[in-house]
């Protein structure tokens, strides 16, 4: 499904990740982050697509609310379960 976005611009968060064989509560914490941020103000959607490598695309109105965003203690936590059991390697960016 694609992102309902507006007329650019605005800001991309590109997460790429190769996953590892663990996959205890990583469905449901995804759906669950997911969740969460559609409710930071300046959220503009999510596209995500993976077979081998995931990559997850979050759309955002301006730095401020990816800010907050990342600011969230539960998606700090769940960043923090994802270096230590989901990925093997993961890279995050930010594009306008």
């Amino acid at each position: 499904m694609f992102a309902n976005t507006p007329k650019p611009p605005y800001y991309a968060v590109i997460f790429t990740a190769v996953r590892t064989d663990i996959d205890d509560d990583y469905a449901a914490t995804s759906k669950l982050m997911r969740a969460l941020a559609s409710k930071v103000d300046g959220y503009l959607g999510i596209e995500t697509a993976g077979d081998g490598v995931e990559i997850t695309v979050s759309y955002w109105k301006d730095l401020n609310a990816i800010q907050q965003w990342r600011q969230n203690t539960d998606h700090q936590m769940a960043k923090s379960r994802g270096k230590k059991d989901w990925y093997q390697r993961y890279i995050s960016r930010i594009a306008l």
